[in-house]
């Protein structure tokens, strides 16, 4: 499925200044700016760039980012699903994955992540999509936060709802192993019956196993 990345951009004013988010960017404008050393959730940040910026170049691929002035200080992720994990084994075009969402400390609590999610998701072609996020409690900032699993896991939902995402039960082993993992999906106005129901069919695989 082809679609026009349709580019979006937005001023955010928050407690330590202006912010401007936008995307999705190419990979040359993301190499070209310079990628806040605190943006270690997933890995070390000059790599956490580099992976960014390749996902930008992706077909399906999508990066939407809040900096300050040159300087990322945060970012969200879209692509397609690992070919590892369950959700790629429906070969759906139209199902894609919210990979990743980080916001360095100094930014958190002043609605970056929930202004970046509601940007993004406001791009008229995810109305073809069913959006995906699988959120893992060892992603999580537990530490830096001071949050518990349970908080911090409450956080994380209600910041997805911003993007319209809900919670939807599944029986994959990784989410499944423990209580505060979680499904979340967001489907388009325009997603066909059959789409839906091949992802029903992804989200209880184990069903029938006895």
């Amino acid at each position: 499925m082809e679609h026009v990345k349709e580019y979006l951009s937005l001023d955010l004013e928050t407690k330590s200044g202006p912010l401007v988010l936008e995307g999705p960017l190419s990979p040359e404008t993301l190499t070209a700016m310079d990628f806040h050393e605190d943006l270690i959730a997933f890995r070390p940040a000059p790599q956490q760039h580099k992976a960014i910026a390749e996902i930008a170049g992706l077909p399906d691929g999508r990066i939407y980012v809040a900096r300050r002035d040159q300087l990322i200080v945060g970012y969200v992720t879209f692509l397609y699903p690992d070919p590892l994990e369950r959700w790629s084994e429906g070969k759906m075009d139209n199902l894609i994955e919210l990979g990743a969402i980080e916001v360095i400390p100094e930014y958190r609590g002043s609605g970056v992540g929930k202004s970046l999610l509601k940007l993004s998701m406001s791009a008229d072609e995810y109305n073809d999509f069913i959006v995906i996020t699988t959120e893992y409690y060892w992603h999580w900032d537990l530490k830096g936060t001071g949050l518990n699993v349970w908080e911090y896991r409450k956080i994380m939902e209600k910041m997805m709802q911003n993007g319209g995402l809900e919670y939807f039960a599944t029986d994959d082993p990784e989410i499944s192993s423990h209580p505060a993992n979680c499904l979340m999906a967001r489907i388009g106005s325009r997603v066909d019956a059959e789409s839906i129901q091949k992802f029903d069919q992804l989200r209880f695989m184990n069903r029938y196993m006895y």
